[in-house]
């Protein structure tokens, strides 16, 4: 094995190719007497494009596949979309940086340049998030919300071609992808509450790996770091996959993590939110903590309906 080559492991979308190239540009320009190349590996989610991914079923849809090329060690790093993640990783593995945080937000694109409250009552919404889903129908029940599958490109054109009133996409990929003109409408976190890991990257590598252990401090923040870690033990002890009504986000004020929390039933009739707060020392036990307050409060009741769907 060359020790001067790292193979970092990806998907092959147009977004996925620009996250993991960016990764290695950074890695090149501190390590410039490394050799970085990139393997694109297809994963379960990418292969099966004529479902919804909640009919799929299983976690890790998106990083299955890359994991077990990092632990089989034909790749050395994987760069994933944090929020594609489970929120348990598989033994010998770890999340070795995750860079600033980019938008976290959801955001609206729509046909004629509508925002979302401006929609006529029957409006067709595009998504493939059951969290998306659960959240916009707590706001306008009135909306028929259509699955919708495949990269950034291709869902914006389905607003033509499927004849929908518009698409709720996040905005990291949006802006990561250079298309920020076809924002019609950035969508508050109070009406929906993103994704856990939203807009974040994860590095990912194998445990026993110093040599990019150390490659990757430079490239690790902190604050997102830490408030994604938050938001992934919240996850975690929910069980849940990045296609279930779950969402999560937490971020840093004075030297305190903000975590709000979020379970919804695929309906949209019952949703229930709550927040908490706490020392930067111990971001795993206020997910944890999180979680407990909503599932105690009924989300167990929610999450029971959702899994035996």
């Amino acid at each position: 094995m060359d020790p001067n080559l790292i193979k970092i492991g990806t998907r092959g979308s147009p977004l996925a190719l620009r996250q993991a190239n960016w990764v290695k540009e950074t890695l090149m320009a501190r390590n410039p007497h490394f050799a970085i190349e990139l393997v694109i590996i297809k994963t379960t989610g990418d292969k099966i494009l004529d479902s919804p991914l909640s009919a799929i079923g299983g976690k890790g849809l998106f990083v299955k596949e890359i994991e077990e090329a990092l632990l089989d060690k034909r790749i050395d790093l994987a760069v994933h979309s944090m929020k594609d993640m489970p929120g348990d990783l598989p033994d010998g593995l770890m999340i070795g940086a995750v860079p600033l945080r980019e938008d976290p937000r959801d955001v609206f694109i729509s046909r004629g340049g509508l925002t979302l409250p401006e929609v006529p009552r029957g409006g067709k919404i595009g998504t493939s998030s059951l969290r998306r889903k659960a959240q916009l129908l707590f706001q306008r029940p009135d909306l028929e919300i259509i699955p919708l599958r495949g990269n950034l490109d291709t869902r914006i054109r389905k607003i033509e071609t499927e004849n929908l009133a518009g698409i709720i996409l996040a905005a990291a990929g949006i802006h990561r992808l250079g298309l920020e003109d076809r924002i019609s409408h950035y969508l508050d976190i109070q009406v929906s509450l993103p994704a856990v890991g939203q807009g974040a990257l994860a590095l990912e590598i194998r445990e026993e790996d110093t040599r990019l252990k150390k490659l990757l401090e430079p490239i690790n923040h902190q604050p997102t770091f830490l408030s994604t870690q938050a938001e992934r033990a919240f996850l975690n002890r929910l069980q849940g996959g990045c296609q279930v009504p779950i969402a999560g986000h937490a971020y840093i004020r004075d030297e305190q993590i903000i975590l709000e929390g979020l379970i919804a039933a695929l309906d949209g009739q019952r949703l229930l939110k709550n927040k908490i707060q706490g020392p930067l020392t111990d971001p795993a036990n206020l997910g944890i903590s999180l979680a407990e307050k909503l599932l105690s409060a009924g989300g167990k009741e929610i999450l029971d309906q959702v899994y035996e769907r």
